[in-house]
C-alpha cells in the first residue's frame, strides 16, 4: 500500500508514523511546502518515507503526486479538502481528511457517484471529533432497537493544568476560537436546532486523577449526524470537555469582542481583535514539553429487546513520552492512518461516506487497541 500524506505538522506526521509501523505499507510520501526538517520520531533512515515538497494549490503537481499512490490522507487546513477530494476522485485514488467543516463535507458528498464509478472511497471528517467519536456513537446506535439519546463528550487537555485557563493548545488556536464562537447543531425533540457555543455547562465525572471536567457546546463534533438522525433520534448533542471554569472565562472574552474579525481603531491603526488575541494569548498556551491527555465519553441510551439499555464508551489517552507524540496526535493522526489502510485494503465500499456511515465499529475499536488506544465499553 502506498500513501500520500498531506501536511508534515503534528497530525500528518503522526499519521505517517503510524503508517510506517504497519506491515504492508510500502511507501509513505509526506508532502508539504517545506519538508527540510521532520519530527524526530519519524524514521529518517526508512527508505519507505519520502519527503515531498509540493504546493497543494498546484493542481498539476498534486495530480502527479496522486498518480503514484493508492490513497491520499489530508492533514492540512479544511478549506483545501473539497478541491483535493475532487482531484483524487478524478485521479482514481482513495481520499480521507480530518474535516472540521460540515458544509465542505456536504460538498464532498456530491462526489459520491463519481467516486463509486471510479471504484474509490472518500472519507471526510476522519479525526477525533468529528471522526472517532462519531464511529463510537454509531456503534452504540446500531447495538439498540430504539435510541432515545446520544451524547458525545471530547476534550484535549494538559495533564498538568496551569491557571488562568487550565488549557494548552494541542492543534490550532484559530480552530479553537472558531469552535467557541460558532453556533452548534444539536437534535432536540427530534428536530435539528442550533445552540450557542460555551453554553449549557455540565459536570462530567471521570474519577481518578482527572476528577470532574466540565462540558459545553461547541460546533462541528456531530457533523452530518445531526442531519442523518433528525426525526429519528430525539436527543443528540456534542460537547467539549475542559477543566472547570474554562467555559466561563472564554465566553466572557468572546462576549467582550476579543474573537471578532472586524477591525477596530487603536490609536489610528486598524486592528483585528481576533488577530491580536491569537498573537498575544496563543504563545502563552503553547507549552513546550507539555504533556497532554485526551478524554472521551459517548453515552447512548435507548431500548434493546424491550428493556432499557445504556451503552457507554470511555477513553483516556496520554502523551507518548517514548516517541514524543501527543495524545491528540495519536487519536487524530492514527485514526487518519487507520482510515487510509481500510480504504487501500478494499475494506470500505466505493463512494463518499463519513466515518460513522462506513466504518466497521468493532474492527475500528480493535485497530485502536493495537495502538494502545483503549476504548472501554460498558
Amino acid at each position: 500500500m502506498r500513501f500520500l500524506v498531506l501536511g508534515r505538522g503534528a497530525q500528518g506526521s503522526a499519521c505517517a508514523f503510524d503508517l510506517l509501523r504497519t506491515p504492508g505499507v510500502t511507501e509513505v510520501r509526506l508532502a508539504d511546502l517545506d519538508v527540510s526538517t521532520l519530527p524526530p520520531f519519524l524514521p529518517a533512515d526508512d527508505p519507505r518515507l519520502i519527503p515531498v515538497s509540493v504546493d497543494v494549490r498546484d493542481r498539476v503537481a498534486m495530480a502527479a503526486e496522486m498518480e503514484q499512490v493508492d490513497a491520499v490522507l489530508s492533514a492540512i487546513p479544511y478549506y483545501f479538502n473539497g478541491e483535493l477530494a475532487a482531484l483524487a476522485v478524478q485521479a482514481g485514488v482513495h481520499f480521507a481528511d480530518l474535516g472540521g467543516n460540515t458544509e465542505i463535507v456536504f460538498a464532498q458528498k456530491e462526489l459520491h457517484e463519481a467516486a463509486r464509478l471510479k471504484g474509490v472511497t472518500v472519507v471526510p471528517d476522519t479525526g477525533l471529533a468529528p471522526g472517532m467519536i462519531n464511529v463510537l456513537a454509531e456503534h452504540g446506535i446500531r447495538s439498540m432497537d430504539l435510541v432515545e439519546s446520544v451524547k458525545l463528550f471530547v476534550g484535549g487537555l494538559p495533564q498538568h493544568p496551569e491557571p488562568p485557563l487550565n488549557y494548552q493548545i494541542v492543534y490550532s488556536i484559530e480552530g479553537v476560537l472558531d469552535y467557541y464562537s460558532t453556533l452548534s447543531w444539536v437534535v432536540r425533540g427530534g428536530q435539528r436546532v442550533q445552540v450557542e457555543a460555551l453554553t449549557e455547562v455540565e459536570p462530567v465525572e471521570f474519577g481518578g486523577a482527572i476528577g470532574t471536567l466540565e462540558a459545553f457546546h461547541t460546533a462541528g463534533g456531530l457533523s452530518t449526524m445531526a442531519w442523518r438522525y433528525e426525526g429519528t433520534i430525539p436527543v443528540m448533542e456534542y460537547k467539549t470537555l475542559r477543566y472547570p471554569g474554562h467555559a466561563r472565562m472564554m465566553a466572557a472574552m468572546r462576549d467582550l469582542g476579543l474573537y471578532d474579525t472586524t477591525p477596530v481603531d487603536v490609536k489610528g491603526t486598524p486592528v483585528v481583535p481576533r488577530d491580536l488575541f491569537i498573537a498575544t494569548v496563543g504563545p502563552k498556551l503553547r507549552k513546550l514539553g507539555g504533556t497532554d491527555l485526551v478524554a472521551l465519553r459517548v453515552v447512548v441510551t435507548g431500548t434493546k429487546a424491550g428493556a432499557p439499555c445504556t451503552r457507554q464508551y470511555d477513553l483516556l489517552d496520554y502523551y507518548d513520552a517514548e516517541h514524543g507524540i501527543t495524545a491528540m496526535m495519536r487519536v487524530t493522526g492514527y485514526t487518519l492512518s487507520i482510515t487510509g489502510q481500510l480504504m487501500a485494503s478494499g475494506a470500505l465500499a466505493a463512494g463518499v461516506y463519513t466515518p460513522d456511515e462506513i466504518f466497521p465499529g468493532d474492527r475500528y475499536i480493535a485497530e485502536l487497541a493495537e495502538r494502545g488506544i483503549i476504548i472501554r465499553v460498558s
